[in-house]
Parts: structure tokens; C-alpha cells; sequence
């Protein structure tokens, strides 16, 4: 409303100098003779601008405002994050060492080698004993159905979401825009019915389902929001909701790969307010500079790195292949090619296009140097799929401890919660006080199929402690680990 309400000004302003102009030059062709020879152009310049000053300074007035109009109208748009808020469960569903032994126990349902195999995997994994599993886990029969998958999906978006509300101070039906990610649950009605049932959303929301997409879909669900709001004419707010429910993705086969998600995958929630609104920018938390999605299922290879199927006793599962690490180190570089030109100082960026132009004239013999990324960013929040994705993402990008400890420190404390970790890094960023007004923070994310996609934020303010609702309130006292 503000921006129409502006818009509508500059065209006043517009058409009164367009008229103003026109009266003035009517009025002195009729006092002067300029009427009677139209074709002595260059009588007519000197009449404009020598004998009447009032009029050039009218024409000038004009193209001046016209072109700041134009310029006004056709400038991208800022995408501002309003606030966001992390899901944390209740406390009687941390899932510790003892408790996932206990339900694999009392699932009767595992082997005696995949149960040793599943504890193998959890001591190594980097999950601490505060993750958090689905209710039904802790059940003293614990078989999941589709009620437990609505109860964990309803209470991750709906608590959020009042959470984020509150915080933000806006009515539900302000919201023009609602998107919700979730990989592998999608029922009927849609997760999106749910919300806009629960909270009264008026009936001309916007609303888009996103399924399938693995662990990136929370930046991609960013990137979508933010080009719903570039494109919009008038002032929008975009709910973005980035969930994952896994009460029945368990897997109670044989085949290792598929039982790594057993031991790694946990609940969580994350929801973000979006706006192009910028009378924002004094409450908003940060300005989105840059994005990027890049999809490298082309390659068979990457296509089946993390794939959803059946084994050979029938049981679904999604197995997490020995290619991943390599995949998403691969596709990574691939990925920073395209992003490096648009977000490197230039001292940097040189020294990347030499390296590059050096391994082109070699003829494949030299590699390109990864650029020093710590040069355009100030923070990272890296998505942390497991402790080797971590550690080979830290490794491409030269990355020291302290610089991928959020996303250390997230896999302990929270466990994959898979599209909604990279919220949980930044409130850990967050509960921690270190972003400043002006810094960089880089989201980056990894999801099936094969996608690499990136944010990059910059602080319009101070990230101050997140108030009793940040998920780290609890405990941030204890991190960094001295031992991880």
C-alpha cells in the first residue's frame, strides 16, 4: 500500500511537470514568432535556452524526473529477511545413545549385524545425546503412521510460525505468499491447506507445495519467495516454512546404506518471513544479495548419490551411496564457477581468472585454485548432512575449524533435521552474538537429485541474542565443543 501510495505521487509529480512544460512552451510560441517557422530549429534552441530560462529549467525539471522515475521503477527490488524462528521439541523426546538402542530393541524388526552396524554409525556421526526423534520412537509399541506424521509436521510449522508471528508482529492475513518444503511427506489435503486453515489466510494467498527436493530446499524455497516478491507490483510478505517429517521414513531393512538415515536424520523445523517492503530495512535482520540454484542430475552419477527405493525385500528406504561425499565435493566446484564472479572481491577474482585461463592453456594438466572465500564472506552456514559432508566441504573450500563450527555444533546439538539446518546455524550466529551490521553470511545447501544452492545474506542490523524462542537459549553456554 505504501508503494502505490508513492508510485502515485511520482506520477503527479511527472504529469505536472509535463504540463507545466507544455503550458509554458504554448504560451511563448504564441508570443513569439517560433510558431510561424516551426522548421528553424535552431531558433528555436536559442529561443529555449537563452531568451527563456524558465522554460529550459521547466524541460530540465522534467527529463530529471522522468529519468529518476524510470530508474525508480526498474531497479531491482530488495528482498529483506523480516525473521525467521527454529522449531525445538519437547524436551521428552531427546533422542540420546540410550534411547535409539532402546527402540531398536523394541522394534523386534532389525538383525543383529544391522543393529550393531546402526551403533557404529551413531557414535561416529557427530549427533549428541540432545538430538530430538519422532513421539512415536518413544512408544512403548513404536510403529509409525500416518497420525504421528501429521502430529510431528503440525507441531514443527504451527509452533514456528506463532513463534515467528509474534516476533514480527504481523497479522496473518497480511501474508500474500505461502511456501512450504517438505521432501518426503506431502499429504492430502497439502501441508500448505493445513496452514492456511489453521491461521486464516485470506483467500487470494499465494500458495506453493515444494516435495522431492532433499536437503536444499530450504535455500531453494528462499530463492523462489525472493523472485515472487521481485517480480510483485506492490508491497508482499512470503511465509516460507522449511520442514521435514520422518516419522515414516524409517528404515527397517538389511541394506546398509539405507540404515545411515536411521542414525543421523532427526526433527526439526525452521519458518522465515520474506518482504520487499523497504520501509523494512530498519527491522529486518538482513538484506538477500545474491542467489543461486544448480542442478547437476544430468550425471547419473550425482542423479543416484542419495536415492529413495526399494531393497530386495521390499522395504523403502532411501539410500545414501558411498558417491555422495565425492558427488558433492565434485559439484560444489562446479557450483562456486558460477557463484565466484558475482561475489568476490576483485583482488580475488583475479587471482581465480588467472588460475583459470593457466589450467585452460596446461590443457587439463593444472587445476583451477578455489578462491578464498573468507574475502567476500564474514559467516557460514554450511548444511550439515553428516560429519563427512562437513569435513569435505571444509576441505574444498579451505575452511578452518572455526570457521565451519556452527555447522559442527548443529549436527550435535540437532542432529540433520535435512532442509532446516542452515536456520539453525544462523541461530546459533545468532545466540552467539557474533553478526554484525554489514557482515556477509553464506547459506549452503546440498539436496538429492543432485542441487547446490546458495544464499548470501547481509546484515542490515546487529543479530542480537534471539530471546528465550532461540532454540540455543538453552545450552549455548556449552558450545563450541572442546571435542567434536
Amino acid at each position: 500500500m505504501k508503494k502505490s501510495t508513492s508510485n502515485f505521487k511520482f506520477h503527479q509529480a511527472f504529469f505536472a511537470a509535463l504540463l507545466l512544460t507544455t503550458t509554458l512552451l504554448s504560451i511563448n510560441m504564441q508570443s513569439n514568432s517560433i510558431r510561424s517557422n516551426p522548421v528553424q530549429y535552431r531558433n528555436i534552441l536559442h529561443f529555449l535556452f537563452t531568451t527563456n530560462p524558465t522554460l529550459s529549467l521547466s524541460c530540465i525539471w522534467c527529463f530529471s524526473i522522468s529519468i529518476f522515475f524510470y530508474y525508480y521503477n526498474s531497479r531491482p527490488k530488495s528482498i529483506f529477511l523480516l525473521n525467521f524462528s527454529c522449531f525445538q521439541p519437547n524436551p521428552n523426546q531427546k533422542c540420546s545413545y540410550a534411547a535409539s538402542e532402546s527402540f531398536v530393541c523394541r522394534t523386534n524388526r532389525f538383525t543383529e549385524e544391522s543393529g550393531e552396524f546402526m551403533r557404529k554409525i551413531y557414535l561416529k556421526s557427530g549427533l549428541g545425546d540432545e538430538t530430538y526423534a519422532p513421539q512415536f520412537v518413544f512408544e512403548s509399541n513404536p510403529e509409525a503412521n500416518l497420525k504421528y506424521a501429521l502430529d510431528e509436521a503440525q507441531q514443527g510449522m504451527f509452533s514456528s510460525i506463532n513463534s515467528l508471528l509474534a516476533k514480527t508482529n504481523i497479522d496473518p492475513s497480511r501474508i500474500d505468499c505461502l511456501i512450504v518444503t517438505c521432501g518426503s511427506f506431502s499429504p492430502v489435503p497439502s501441508l500448505t491447506s493445513l496452514i492456511v486453515n489453521r491461521f486464516n489466510l485470506k483467500p487470494d494467498v499465494k500458495t506453493y507445495n515444494l516435495s522431492g527436493m532433499g536437503c536444499s530446499s530450504g535455500v531453494i524455497s528462499i530463492d523462489l519467495a525472493a523472485n515472487l516478491l521481485k517480480q510483485s507490483k506492490k508491497i508482499g510478505y512470503a511465509l516460507v516454512v522449511v520442514t521435514e517429517t520422518i516419522s515414516l521414513d524409517w528404515y527397517y531393512g538389511d541394506n546398509r546404506p539405507m540404515l545411515v538415515t536411521n542414525c543421523i536424520f532427526r526433527v526439526g523445523c525452521a519458518t522465515a518471513l520474506i518482504t520487499n517492503d523497504p520501509c523494512c530495512r530498519l527491522v529486518a535482520k538482513m538484506e538477500l544479495i545474491h542467489s543461486l540454484r544448480t542442478h547437476h542430475g544430468a550425471s547419473d552419477r550425482a542423479y543416484k548419490a542419495a536415492f529413495q527405493e526399494e531393497d530386495n525385500k521390499g522395504n523403502t528406504g532411501f539410500a545414501l551411496n558411498k558417491d555422495l561425499i565425492a558427488v558433492a565435493g565434485m559439484h560444489l566446484l562446479e557450483h562456486i564457477k558460477i557463484l565466484a564472479p558475482r561475489v568476490l572481491p576483485l583482488t580475488q577474482l583475479g587471482v581465480y581468472v588467472y588460475s583459470v585461463i593457466g589450467c585452460a592453456f596446461s590443457g587439463g594438466k593444472s587445476k583451477p585454485i578455489v578462491p578464498d572465500f573468507t574475502k567476500a564472506f564474514d559467516h557460514f552456514c554450511i548444511h550439515t548432512g553428516g560429519k563427512a559432508v562437513i569435513e569435505q566441504v571444509g576441505r574444498v573450500l579451505s575452511l578452518s575449524d572455526e570457521l565451519t563450527e556452527p555447522a559442527r555444533m548443529s549436527l550435535h546439538r540437532f542432529g540433520n533435521t535435512s532442509s532446516s539446518l542452515v536456520f539453525y546455524e544462523l541461530a546459533y550466529f545468532e545466540a552467539k552474538g557474533r553478526v554484525r551490521k554489514g557482515d556477509r553470511v553464506w547459506m549452503l545447501a546440498f539436496g538429492t537429485g543432485f542441487k547446490v544452492g546458495s544464499l548470501v545474506w547481509k546484515a542490515v542490523s546487529d543479530l542480537g541474542q534471539g530471546g528465550d524462542d532461540n532454540p540455543w537459549s538453552d545450552c549455548i553456554d556449552r558450545y563450541p565443543l572442546k571435542s567434536w
